[in-house]
């Protein structure tokens, strides 16, 4: 009993020391960190966000985009304590970041890429663990051809797939034209243009400059579309043609955004050679991509891109600045740097 009473009466723990109680609620919230996901996406499909310009209640979404009752003021509450939308009473709006870049009447939207993440890459993202076993894609490269082969089918799946590559790259593109010293230089090109996002930040920024963009001939049209809506037709024209069978076109800088990534060591090498055969003396080449820190440990989005690559593409990965400085020396580049611009994107830069 006295042994009791002295433990009752013991010195309190020093706080101080204590070690935190684990919890696992930072596990399962990145082990669920899909229903987020899935519900963001599904406001994109449904168009929620232009709906929402100006304000709306869940009665008139119910009525405009289809949304049943059971489940309306769920779903708009989920986005609301998610940060995507805002409510006043009744009363839902957007929030700042998603009335810009969410409202498809505007020209800063960039819903675009979650479309294509919608409709293509959630389902497939369901099949990563066949792929980190097998080491295969698991898209239509699976079984033949290009996963670029289904994208380009048809003219409306080009233009969405174009679309999204404007949305991932329009925040590079402009931290670009603003980083890069562009008045050492007159011409650029940028390889693998897409929809022009990048030749046409740059341009735009810099009236001095002339150049353009070269991607496969299908992609002509929409690139001429998209420079035309800027007003800078007269500066940049389109260079058809493909960039493993055919010569690079020729500026003082060529520019190769979010396409590194998507093909194997040797085909990343040849391209890198390639870009310096085009270039004059004392030209650059500017390569962007999501570029993994080299210690490979706070750029997560860099790193789940590189399975997105898994998932995408037969030989695709991503891949840090050490690494493409040491591909661009050895294709023949020298002073390579690499720059930050925008979010998990830097750039990689050398000169011929």
């Amino acid at each position: 009993m006295q042994h009791v009473q002295n433990a009752s009466h013991a010195a309190p723990v020093n706080d101080s020391t204590a070690v935190p109680e684990l919890t696992p609620d930072r596990l399962l919230q990145l082990g669920m960190g899909f229903w987020a996901s899935r519900t963001m996406l599904s406001a994109v499909d449904l168009g929620v966000f232009t709906h929402l310009v100006g304000g709306g209640t869940a009665k008139q979404l119910e009525a405009t985009i289809g949304l049943h009752s059971r489940s309306s003021r769920d779903f708009l509450d989920a986005l609301v304590a998610l940060g995507a939308i805002e409510r006043d009473g009744e009363t839902y709006r957007n929030a700042p970041d998603a009335d810009l870049f969410l409202d498809k009447a505007k020209p800063s939207y960039v819903g675009g890429l979650l479309e294509m993440v919608s409709a293509r890459l959630y389902a497939k993202w369901g099949s990563l663990t066949e792929a980190l076993r097998t080491g295969e894609p698991m898209n239509e490269a699976k079984h033949e051809g290009s996963p670029f082969d289904e994208l380009y089918r048809d003219e409306a799946s080009l233009r969405s797939f174009l679309q999204a590559m404007t949305g991932v790259s329009l925040g590079a593109a402009k931290a670009i034209a603003e980083k890069f010293p562009w008045k050492d230089y007159r011409t650029f090109i940028d390889i693998g243009a897409a929809q022009g996002a990048c030749p046409v930040q740059i341009a735009l920024a810099h009236p001095h400059l002339s150049g353009g963009g070269f991607d496969l001939p299908v992609v002509a049209p929409v690139f001429e579309d998209y420079v035309a809506s800027h007003g800078l037709q007269d500066r940049l024209r389109f260079y058809p043609g493909d960039f493993f069978k055919d010569p690079c076109p020729t500026a003082d800088v060529l520019i190769m955004g979010h396409i590194l990534h998507d093909w194997d060591l040797e085909q990343k090498k040849a391209l890198l050679a390639k870009c310096h055969d085009a270039l004059p003396p004392g030209g650059s080449l500017i390569v962007y991509d999501a570029i993994i820190d080299d210690d490979r440990k706070k750029n997560a989005f860099g790193l789940l891109m590189s399975l997105n690559m898994l998932i995408e593409t037969p030989g695709g990965f991503d891949y840090t600045g050490a690494d493409c400085c040491q591909w661009m020396k050895n294709a023949g580049f020298r002073d390579m740097r690499v720059e930050p611009l925008l979010g998990p994107d830097s750039m990689v830069i050398g000169v011929k």
